[in-house]
């Protein structure tokens, strides 16, 4: 399975398109971010690409937390594909792997994971409006309304 355009939108809307690298808006610092939410050892200020580069990261990136969905959660629809690699790829498949949202996903309980989003609304201890925007975003993607 692969991130459909659905969750490849909602992605892209929240995440943005940047050319030059900026800062974590909870640290403003580390991890550095540029393109289409793409992090990593490659990104440092100063540094500049274009679009074409910004939609290969992507295309890139979308594959590592594809595998990684596929690998924790066994039976998936389509939206919830979608919304799964959303999330993960905004707080990690680290955090994702120990969510109490993949644990219900997995027990079957599908109303109880998709109000588990919201909880992932916090950057550094702090709420953000923005998270808790595309949390809810998720969540609907999820239960298959988006």
């Amino acid at each position: 399975m692969k991130t459909g355009a659905k969750g490849i939108s909602l992605i892209k809307s929240f995440e943005g398109l940047r050319l030059k690298a900026y800062p974590d808006p909870a640290t403003g610092g580390d991890p550095w971010t540029i393109g289409v939410g793409h992090t990593g050892p490659d990104v440092h200020p100063g540094l500049v690409i274009t679009e074409a580069h910004a939609d290969d990261l992507l295309r890139g990136d979308l594959i590592r937390f594809e595998d990684g969905v596929r690998k924790r959660c066994p039976v998936i629809s389509q939206s919830q594909f979608d919304a799964l690699v959303a999330l993960s790829f905004n707080i990690g498949l680290g955090n994702f792997g120990m969510s109490t949202l993949l644990k219900k996903h997995n027990a079957g309980d599908h109303a109880g994971a998709a109000n588990e989003f919201i909880r992932w609304n916090r950057a550094n201890g702090k709420e953000m409006r923005g998270l808790t925007r595309r949390r809810l975003a998720e969540a609907e993607l999820y239960r298959g309304n988006a």
